[in-house]
């Protein structure tokens, strides 16, 4: 209590706005100090997605100064990063959040008085477009203003290096270092140069829609189902300035609209949540569906960098596809006419996160494609890409999370990409007589199938972050025997880079850049569970993968209820 006040007292006294000091005096002085201490027990640090917190006063919280400081030290960083090159510059880019806008001009502004070059997009824009001016341009940096599909309460930073990803160790840690070293607002030059500042905007669109347009595989197939109807809709969001307008490129004629959540708005007014793993969010666009007769739903969250979608069954019936089940059809697909194509040579690579569905491993092995299995949070596919290149060639990867890259030339998840590539795997399946939903189970036919279920625990501010930690500790020091019935046989704690085999002993190393705070199961009937606190939001996720059996395709209810009883026996053993 006492830091918390202290650091409350040096806002009261430093040289804040007013509004400011009026909303920090009166937390100091309200009988319930609970707000105060949510706003000043820590700072913002950047996680797996970057920086990420409610808007409000407070060193924990989105405000010009959490983003000024995170911007100065930036600055900092790339002038001792880059001291031999003439010009440092960077791109910054936002979404359709409250405040967004003023973030992004604060941060030109900052980097421009620093002496940094900034090509500050004139609008809300993509994250992955951001991503691919910082390539384009040849910049050593640029930032988007988002909290991707947070609540309306949410803003958040995401940065990123000379290669179009989110940092990575070194980079990102050093940067919490520069912004931790600033102990005065002071210190933050918030008088921007405006001759440093160019506005950027259809020009780069432009370059990213045409360079999308090369990736695709089946444009034949494109050509015969031109006509089919996608309902898309970016709930709300930056999706809206791009994605229409990319299929339209890619041949798609008849791009069907959610109107009410075409309009941009930082309150998302039609949703509770902006996220399309969330089925509330796309009821309007499946209503769409039902109303026009549509082929495939598509949306994307508010940055689109993410992509849900929906499909009807094979009894007609809207469905939603989870994100393990789009990265594994767009990784059938990728690969599949990758082959047919003949580009396939040995050299090709996917990649997959820890947590997202082993078939993609079974499905690329099985094609003699590499496989690479990475940490949550996409800087560490873009990592493996750089890793790679010019080694061997990037075919595609993606998360169970929602997020897909099926092209290189962007080193993030691309929602705008990913929309074109599933509506060509739509088109394509079409083509050869099968509905999505068919095409799903055709894959599980030909390599398995396995169910997945992700489990969030909500554990909200100071003491649920305390709480997740103790969770954590428990799993580490007793450690379950079985899951649903089954012994455990092998254990990955990826804190320690560690692998123990719980009958034998055995222990291994694993072989990752960093450690991370996961544990992973794997028990003998081939069940996965994998364990960790969220590095964006205040939760503990639990990711959950059983195997089942299909032989036929009228098999297939049967094969989801069993998978659904066993994943709930698996959550009861985890007592959550």
């Amino acid at each position: 209590m006492d830091e918390v006040t202290q650091k409350a007292q040096a806002w009261l006294n430093g040289n804040y706005d007013a509004e400011t000091k009026a909303a920090v005096k009166r937390m100091l002085d309200a009988e319930d100090k609970t707000e105060l201490i949510e706003a000043f027990y820590k700072d913002l640090e950047f996680g797996t997605g970057g920086l990420r917190g409610i808007m409000g006063v407070g060193s924990n919280r989105m405000n010009i100064y959490t983003v000024g400081a995170a911007t100065q030290g930036l600055a900092n960083y790339l002038k001792k990063q880059f001291a031999d090159i003439p010009k440092i510059s960077v791109v910054i880019g936002h979404d359709c959040r409250n405040n967004s806008r003023r973030f992004a001009e604060i941060s030109a502004n900052i980097f421009s008085a620093n002496g940094i070059k900034v090509y500050l997009f004139n609008n809300l824009r993509p994250t992955p477009e951001v991503s691919f001016a910082i390539r384009t341009l040849g910049c050593q940096s640029g930032i988007i203003i988002t909290a991707s599909h947070n609540p309306k309460e949410y803003n958040g930073y995401k940065a990123y290096w000379n290669d179009g990803a989110q940092m990575v160790p070194p980079h990102d840690e050093n940067v919490i270092l520069e912004v931790e070293n600033i102990k005065s607002v002071n210190e933050i030059r918030y008088k921007g140069n405006p001759d440093l500042i160019e506005i950027i905007g259809d020009n780069i669109d432009q370059l990213y829609i045409d360079q999308i347009k090369t990736i695709a595989l089946s444009p034949k197939s494109i050509a015969r189902n031109s006509d089919m109807k996608i309902v898309y809709t970016p709930i709300h969001g930056t999706g809206v300035r791009l994605i229409p307008r990319t299929l339209k490129a890619f041949g798609f004629k008849n791009i069907i609209h959610v109107p009410e959540q075409d309009v941009v708005s930082g309150d998302f007014p039609t949703v509770v949540s902006p996220n399309p793993e969330e089925p509330a969010a796309l009821s309007l666009a499946v209503q769409k569906a039902k109303e026009t007769n549509a082929d495939i739903v598509m949306a994307s969250d508010p940055d689109a960098d993410r992509v849900g979608i929906a499909v009807k069954d094979d009894k007609g019936e809207w469905i939603l596809v989870n994100g393990q089940q789009t990265a594994l059809m767009l990784t059938y697909y990728l690969i599949r006419r990758w082959k047919e194509l003949g580009k396939v040579t040995g050299k090709e690579f996917v990649v997959k996160t820890i947590v997202t569905t082993e078939l993609i491993k079974t499905l690329a092995e099985r094609n003699g494609v590499a496989i690479f299995d990475v940490y949550t949070g996409f800087k560490w596919i873009a990592d493996i890409i750089k890793k790679e290149e010019g080694k061997r060639q990037y075919i595609g990867g993606g998360e169970e999370s929602y997020g897909y890259l099926a092209q290189d030339f962007v080193r993030d998840k691309d929602a705008v990409s990913a929309c074109a590539v599933i509506a060509e795997m739509a088109a394509w399946a079409k083509d050869n007589g099968l509905t999505v939903f068919e095409l799903l189970q055709s894959i599980y036919l030909e390599y398995g199938y396995s169910k997945e279920k992700g489990i969030s625990v909500t554990k909200k501010g100071k003491s649920g972050a305390d709480e997740i930690k103790q969770m954590m500790v428990d799993f580490r020091a007793n450690p379950p025997k079985e899951l649903a019935g089954s012994r455990i046989v092998l254990i990955k704690d990826f804190g320690t880079l560690t692998a123990t085999e719980p009958l034998t002993g055995k222990t291994s190393k694993l072989e990752m850049p960093v450690t991370s705070d996961v544990l992973q199961y794997f028990t003998e009937d081939g069940s996965k569970v994998s364990v960790r606190p969220s590095g964006t939001e205040p939760k503990i996720k639990f990711y959950v993968e059983v195997l089942g059996e299909l032989k036929a395709k009228e098999d297939y209810d049967t094969a989801v209820k069993k998978a659904d009883e066993k994943i709930e026996a698996v959550r009861k053993s985890l007592g959550v």
